[in-house]
């Protein structure tokens, strides 16, 4: 009698990702094992998720460093999640636009599919510089057809129970309802 075993993993195969990001991705206030990437690899153990995310880095920043970062494996997916400290710092958009594309344009040159986290500045910012900021994470996310995940901050930010005292930054407790909000998207993408 043949028995055959099998298992239904969440995804095709292991893949290996890297969550390229600032402080909302680094775990900035928090131990690194409590931040929503740390949380990911606990839901996604079959996957290897490297987090590229450092506290303040602009897009100039994750373009400067994702050569090595490329160089250091070979990544499946590559998930972006930069563009507010530029906001925060009223860099113009166009030069968001510039380094988002080089970016993409590096990730897939490598052989790796990109995820989007689309980003959006404080309204006091005001809504022309807002509207034209949010706009080039949809532009891009069309140029080069890739799939755009909304601002996971848009479901925190007006809960002072899941900030940080600063007002900008998400506490322990939204770890995981950013882990729920990005995983959808991640395991969509490395099923492709």
């Amino acid at each position: 009698m043949l028995i055959i075993l099998f298992s239904i993993n969440s995804s095709a195969y292991a893949a290996t990702i890297l969550i390229l990001g600032d402080s909302l991705s680094a775990g900035y206030g928090m131990e690194e094992q409590q931040g929503w990437v740390q949380l990911l690899r606990n839901e996604l153990p079959e996957h290897n998720i490297i987090n590229g995310s450092v506290s303040g880095e602009t897009t100039a920043g994750g373009l400067r460093r994702l050569p090595s970062l490329l160089e250091s494996s070979q990544f499946d997916l590559v998930v972006v999640e930069l563009g507010g400290n530029d906001g925060l710092r009223g860099f113009p958009p166009n030069q968001l636009k510039s380094n988002l594309t080089k970016i993409i344009e590096l990730s897939q040159q490598a052989g790796a599919k990109v995820l989007l986290t689309e980003i959006m500045v404080p309204p006091n910012y005001g809504p022309r510089y807002a509207k034209m900021f949010t706009e080039v994470y949809h532009q891009l996310a069309d140029d080069f057809d890739v799939p755009l995940i909304p601002f996971f901050m848009q479901e925190i930010a007006p809960n002072a129970d899941l900030m940080q005292r600063d007002g900008i930054h998400p506490n322990v407790d939204a770890q995981a309802k950013i882990t729920q909000w990005m995983k959808p998207w991640i395991i969509n993408a490395v099923k492709k």
